[in-house]
């Protein structure tokens, strides 16, 4: 049987569609608190514009060169636009739907209102006025169109109006203005009563004041629109000289890339959006008409910072795994076996702490990590500065190609060679994404080393919104392995295998499929057989193939793919053995977690590499396994968890989309339940330190 056939694969860009419908199907439950679901909303958003970024901004440029490739699924660039341009349609009707019909009024049920200008009260509109004559006219320039003014090279993303003008002897008729990123989207009203948040949207008050920069000329009308350009990064970073300026001199052109979405206001007169689209080369295909407003992820910091504790989720506090007191360190408790980390739900700061502490101790010779991304405040890139002033040797293998935080990494690069950190840029032509970090220490009895391995980021502000697992151990086969990764990493050696860590793009793939074979062997001879795997995408058809080979040979297969995933599952004669959940909650679904029944010797890993082509062939990931039997047990009950879910667990069909898993047992959401158990720990470890 041909497992390659297309009809078994499912387009990668529109499954990922239906990850971001599944998001929004957050935003339009009325079971989640509603300025979470506002959250959902601005993330549906922001999912959206990376979308056509990245993955439309390709496929058009596959479809101007004429590139004939097609994917997996037999698409070409051309037959997939068109998919993906009918579904997304689909989206953002329901998207703008639900801020219609149910956020909006339901916000404004609990007193939290947003105004067209048209509708502001007398007295806050004389505010709106003097507002704009004092902070928002001093920074607006209107931009003609002409044969002595080319239209603008608008910035990416950004918010404009286009103002249509009449009056003698003008040379145009069209003007741009552009709205400043400096200034926030949503503005307050000047007086909102106790228990009242009243706001107006700044595009619309530039629109009603747009003719005050147009004297002695007509303003016809005003259009607010936007533009999403192409944002991929193009160099060949195995033929530039210098990685760093490199990528500096593309975040400057990428803000000025092609066009490849117009977004406009959905009473804008037909003949406007003509000339908008002839400007940015784009055709009507391109264009979507928003009836709300234009940039929903504006709306984020209003869902963050608006004090209505009521209308949120109710805060935890995670658990912290190691007790430490004036007898004992983080290095104490490592020694005497790994420990497992389950973020949110444990506390990151052990992590933090772990690098904090080894950038103070005096017994401490080496540190030596990676940075894909981090945060803007980041403690752990302070410690590891800490640690080079005080002498140790300090080496950090930063990701300057992390897609979006490429600006920051370069600040942080630049701030750790400052301070005699030893930066370096990983192995040309492949992306870092591994974690990990490397402690080595002078004890009594010679030289031990200790490591930290993840499935996350070292970022301590999206660990507390998604989840992810890391280990803490000093085993000689972990650390041993890893003191090589980093050579790899930062010298010249060559990739000879490792004991325990299993490293893309070396042999992370091979072992792999090796590991799913060896269950289709097992289960042929009779033998237990499984495949349980968590991950973030399954896209990658050698994997894809290998499941649906032990599919047909009776293996049981449960994946748990947050997001895209190109298997068609329960095809009868193909994948009927293979069932897809996912899960998106309160918590983004972060961590990878695979297991394999070995014959009735179950073996665990947990890694940094999703199932898909750029995670296998195109980065240095790293996958180790959980090897303490306590580990093991506690592993098992995290994916038993996340199987039992039928609350927020959605069930693939083999067409792609997706269905709530409906059964007659009890609700079972598992990030309750982790948050539940996790602060029932937390409280049996503070009774414990009491007594």
């Amino acid at each position: 049987m041909d497992f390659r056939d297309p009809k078994y694969f499912i387009n990668r860009e529109l499954s990922w569609l239906e990850f971001n419908q599944r998001v929004l199907d957050q935003a339009i439950d009325e079971s989640n608190p509603l300025l979470e679901r506002l959250k959902f909303l601005c993330i549906v958003s922001s999912n959206m514009d990376e979308f056509f970024e990245v993955r439309v901004a390709g496929l058009k440029q596959q479809k101007q060169t004429h590139t004939h490739e097609t994917g997996p699924d037999g698409l070409s660039a051309t037959e997939a636009l068109a998919r993906i341009s009918e579904r997304v349609r689909r989206l953002v009707e329901d998207q703008y739907r639900c801020w219609r019909e149910q956020l909006r009024p339901q916000l404004e049920a609990q007193r939290i209102r947003f105004h067209a200008h048209g509708n502001l009260p007398q007295e806050e509109r004389a505010h709106f006025d003097e507002f704009f004559a004092k902070q928002v006219y001093p920074v607006l320039t209107p931009l003609a169109i002409d044969t002595v003014h080319p239209f603008p090279q608008l910035l990416n993303k950004s918010l404009n109006v286009i103002v249509e003008l009449e009056g003698d002897d003008l040379e145009t008729d069209i003007a741009v203005v552009q709205v400043p990123r400096i200034l926030p989207r949503v503005i307050p009203f000047a007086k909102n009563e106790p228990g009242r948040e009243d706001y107006a949207f700044l595009g619309g008050i530039i629109q009603a004041h747009v003719g005050e920069l147009f004297k002695g000329v007509t303003v016809k009308g005003a259009h607010l629109f936007r533009v999403t350009r192409n944002s991929n990064l193009y160099f060949d970073d195995e033929e530039v000289q210098n990685l760093l300026h490199a990528i500096e001199a593309e975040l400057r052109r990428v803000n000025r890339g092609a066009a490849v979405r117009l977004e406009v206001q959905h009473d804008c007169p037909r003949h406007v959006v003509e000339r908008l689209t002839e400007l940015f080369n784009l055709t009507e295909e391109d264009v979507f008409r928003i009836d709300g407003p234009l940039n929903l992820t504006r709306l984020m910091p209003l869902a963050l910072q608006i004090d209505r504790p009521d209308l949120r989720y109710k805060r935890f506090s995670p658990n912290t795994v190691v007790s430490l007191d004036q007898e004992t360190d983080l290095f104490f408790h490592i020694r005497k076996g790994d420990i497992l980390l389950h973020h949110p739900y444990d506390n990151f700061q052990t992590v933090v702490d772990f690098l904090a502490l080894a950038a103070e101790d005096p017994h401490v010779l080496a540190i030596k990590q990676t940075l894909y991304r981090t945060s803007s405040d980041s403690p752990i890139v302070e410690s590891l500065i800490e640690a080079a002033r005080n002498g140790k040797q300090v080496t950090v293998v930063i990701e300057l190609k992390a897609r979006f935080d490429e600006a920051a990494n370069i600040k942080w690069a630049r701030a750790m060679r400052e301070a005699g950190v030893d930066v370096v840029y990983g192995v040309a032509g492949l992306k870092t994404h591994a974690k990990a970090a490397l402690i080595v220490r002078s004890e009594g009895d010679g030289i031990r080393r200790y490591a930290h391995l993840g499935t996350g980021n070292y970022h301590p502000s999206t660990a507390r919104i998604y989840t992810d697992l890391g280990v803490l151990t000093c085993r000689e086969e972990v650390t041993t392995d890893l003191a090589e990764l980093f050579n790899l990493l930062t010298g010249v050696s060559k990739f000879s295998g490792m004991n325990e860590l299993l490293v893309a793009p070396f042999n992370l793939h091979s072992k792999f499929i090796e590991m799913i074979d060896r269950e289709t062997r097992h289960a042929v001879a009779g033998r237990p057989a499984g495949i349980v795997a968590k991950v973030n995408a399954l896209i990658e058809e050698g994997v894809i193939e290998a499941l649906y080979r032990a599919s047909t040979a009776g293996v049981p297969v449960r994946l748990m793919v947050r997001g895209m995933c190109a298997l068609r599952p329960g095809v009868r004669g193909v994948s009927e053995n293979i069932e897809v959940r996912s899960i998106i909650g309160r918590f983004l679904e972060h961590s990878r977690i695979y297991r394999f029944e070995n014959g009735g010797e179950p073996k665990i890993f947990l890694g940094s590499a999703d199932w898909m082509q750029r995670n296998l062939f195109r980065r240095v990931e790293t996958v180790f396994p959980i090897a303490s039997p306590g580990m093991r047990a506690h592993a098992e009950e995290i994916l038993e968890w996340f199987w039992k879910d039928n609350v927020k667990a959605r069930v693939m069909l083999p067409d792609g989309t997706y269905l709530p898993r409906k059964t007659p047992e009890p609700p079972f959401d598992v990030q309750a339940e982790f948050l539940a158990e996790a602060q029932r720990r937390r409280k049996l470890r503070r009774s414990a330190l009491e007594a």
